[in-house]
């Protein structure tokens, strides 16, 4: 008796009610191990809008940005 025939022979000697519930954990486990599309990346989102952004544009903007900031808070 394989595995598939195991399982079928459990199920049905259970009543009605535990084989929905078997049902549902089926299809849950079914829906846990089925394969997600990987999360892309914020550069590859941006890929196609052709925008390139420096080191040194970077840096220009923190400066624009935080260039008055006082420093002296106590």
């Amino acid at each position: 008796m394989n595995l598939e025939e195991a399982v079928l022979e459990r199920l049905r000697h259970l009543p009605v009610d535990k084989q929905q519930q078997l049902l549902e954990f089926a299809e849950f486990l079914s829906q846990k191990t089925t394969l997600k599309t990987p999360l892309r990346t914020v550069r590859g989102l941006c890929a196609d809008l052709k925008v390139d952004i420096t080191e040194e544009d970077i840096a220009q903007a923190r400066q624009e940005m935080w260039g008055n900031f006082p420093r002296d808070i106590l």
